[in-house]
């Protein structure tokens, strides 16, 4: 038996410290500027060595932004991310 990561392991993996980022992001930040919050979690994840989609960046930073006026939402839900290359 091998113990190297098939394509699933290493996506749930990204997908686990992408969510580890924005669950960061958004406990100290969400109430801050967007441009503030934007370069949190591109830091997050360039250091977490994950990336996201355009349009699930896109997703997750407008969910951090509705917390401002419902705190109720909950932190964004980070639906998948890869390892970066």
């Amino acid at each position: 038996m091998t113990d190297v990561p098939n394509e699933q392991d290493r996506q749930d993996a990204a997908t686990e410290a992408a969510q580890n980022v924005v669950d960061d992001v958004t406990s100290w930040n969400y109430s801050g500027d967007r441009s503030i919050v934007e370069a949190e979690l591109d830091e997050g994840l360039d250091e977490a060595g994950v990336e996201v989609a355009p349009d699930e960046r896109q997703r997750i930073l407008e969910e951090i932004d509705e917390l401002k006026q419902d705190e109720t939402r909950g932190i964004p839900d980070v639906r998948s991310a890869d390892p970066a290359e």
